[in-house]
């Protein structure tokens, strides 16, 4: 490290900086959307100790044409759930699985304002439970 700044000076500083920065957003963009894909979602604990196998119902879905093409069809992430090794390419679309009410994009930019988040999100995840009592209690 010592030889860089030698060697480079200021521009060694300059580039530490520009990593330290992309890092922090792309750290700050990853939690984001894991955050998006799994709120308020659980896994029931089994008698075993263990909790029950990751499914299509434990990560939110979406639909949304241009946003899965931008993404890749990360929107389709509870088929990556259920099918861990299919391809990003060929994900597919559950309607049982827990849907957003809006594109990734959308809820990105929603989930950076907290309270109209959870004035969005907290009714959709306390009307997904109402079929599972026992869940909603969770």
């Amino acid at each position: 490290m010592g030889l860089f700044f030698t060697l480079l000076g200021s521009e060694f500083l300059l580039g530490v900086g520009f990593f330290l920065a992309q890092s922090f957003i792309a750290i700050t963009l990853l939690e984001i959307i894991n955050y998006i894909e799994h709120y308020g979602l659980h896994r029931e604990k089994l008698s075993n100790g263990k909790y029950q196998r990751v499914n299509i119902e434990h990560s939110w879905n979406s639909n949304y044409l241009l946003t899965n093409m931008f993404l890749f069809q990360l929107q389709r992430h509870s088929d990556h759930h259920a099918f861990a090794a299919r391809r990003y390419q060929v994900l597919r679309h559950h309607e049982q699985s827990p849907q957003l009410p809006f594109g990734y994009a959308t809820m990105f930019v929603v989930a950076m304002i907290p309270p109209l988040w959870m004035a969005i999100m907290n009714p959709k995840v306390e009307a997904y439970y109402q079929k599972e009592p026992q869940q909603a209690a969770a």
